[in-house]
C-alpha cells in the first residue's frame, strides 16, 4: 500500500476491470489495513473524473466570491423538511470555526437551494453528488468484505441515503486576532469524502502528531472513515481526529460528501476512528 502526503494509497482500479479477483482482494485488503492504521486513506482510480471535481471547486470558489447579498439568495428555505438547513450559510461571528458553505442533498429529494451565478455550478454539483454517492456504495461495499460479514448485508442496514449530504466550504484566511478552519474534530457519520484545492489544509492526528494531508494532483479522493464504523466494529476501525489548521493566510475550498449513519454492531474487526482538523 503506497502513501501520498502522509496517507495511504488505496487503487480502486480491479473493482471497476470486472474480472480482478486478485486485484479486489488486494484492494480490499489495502483498504482494512488504511483503516486499522489510520482511518484515512487516498482513493485513486476511483470512477468520478478528475476535472469534474476540479470544475466543482473552481465554481464553488466563483460561488464564495460573489457579493454576500448575492450569497444571501440562496438561504435555506423557511420551512423545509430537510434533516439540515439546505442551501447557503455563513459561520456565526463568534464560532470558533470560520467559514462558508453550501449544503445540498440528494436532488430527487427537491431541499436544494440552487443560485442563478455562476453559470453551471447546480449542474457540476449535482453531477459530482451522484458520481460520490455511487462511490459511497462501492466503498460501503468494500468496508463490508473488511468486517467479514455477508455480502450487501451493511447496504441493507443503510440503505436509506435520505440523510447524506454535499457541502462546498469556503475556510476564510486567518488574521493575527482569528484561526481559521474547522477545530479538532472526529465525524460521526459512517464515511466523509474529501477533496480539497491546492491550498489544502486537512490534517489528521497519527500516533499523537498533526500530519498534513498535503494536496496531490494526481485526481485522488480522500476517503474518511466516521465514529459510525468505529462504533458497529467496537473501535477495531480506526478513525484519527482531524482539523482544518489555523497558519493559512489564503482563502481555501473544500467539497465534502457525507454518507449517513447505518446501525449495526459487529464484533472484533480492529477497526477504530481518527481526529482531524481542517
Amino acid at each position: 500500500m503506497a502513501t501520498s502526503g502522509a496517507l495511504p494509497v488505496v487503487d480502486l482500479a480491479p473493482f471497476f476491470a470486472g474480472d480482478d479477483a486478485d486485484g479486489v482482494a488486494r484492494a480490499t485488503e489495502a483498504v482494512r489495513q488504511a483503516c486499522r492504521t489510520h482511518g484515512f486513506f487516498r482513493a485513486v482510480n476511483h470512477g468520478v473524473p478528475a476535472q469534474l471535481m476540479a470544475r466543482a471547486l473552481e465554481l464553488s470558489a466563483a460561488f464564495f466570491a460573489l457579493p454576500d447579498e448575492e450569497k444571501a439568495k440562496v438561504r435555506p428555505a423557511e420551512g423545509s423538511k430537510a434533516p439540515l438547513p439546505a442551501g447557503y450559510a455563513r459561520q456565526p461571528a463568534h464560532s470558533a470555526d470560520k467559514n462558508e458553505y453550501v449544503l445540498l442533498f440528494d436532488p430527487k429529494l427537491g431541499f436544494n437551494v440552487y443560485p442563478a451565478e455562476p453559470a453551471g455550478f447546480r449542474k457540476v454539483l449535482e453531477e459530482c453528488y451522484a458520481n460520490f454517492t455511487k462511490l459511497g456504495l462501492l466503498i460501503q461495499e468494500i468496508l463490508n468484505e473488511c468486517m467479514g460479514l455477508p455480502p450487501g448485508f451493511l447496504g441493507g442496514f443503510n440503505s436509506d441515503r435520505g440523510f447524506d449530504f454535499m457541502v462546498a466550504l469556503r475556510y476564510f484566511p486567518a488574521t493575527e486576532e482569528e484561526s481559521n478552519g474547522l477545530s479538532e474534530h472526529e465525524d460521526g457519520n459512517c464515511i466523509t469524502f474529501v477533496i480539497q484545492d491546492g491550498v489544502g489544509g486537512l490534517e489528521v492526528l497519527k500516533d499523537d502528531e498533526w500530519v498534513p494531508a498535503e494536496p496531490v494532483d494526481d485526481g485522488s479522493i480522500i476517503v474518511n472513515i466516521g465514529d459510525v464504523i468505529q462504533v458497529i466494529t467496537y473501535t477495531a476501525l480506526f478513525q484519527e481526529r482531524i482539523l482544518l489548521p489555523v497558519t493559512h493566510i489564503a482563502t481555501r475550498i473544500h467539497l465534502h460528501l457525507v454518507i449517513s449513519t447505518c446501525m449495526l454492531l459487529v464484533d472484533h474487526v480492529g477497526f477504530g476512528v481518527c481526529t482531524h482538523r481542517c
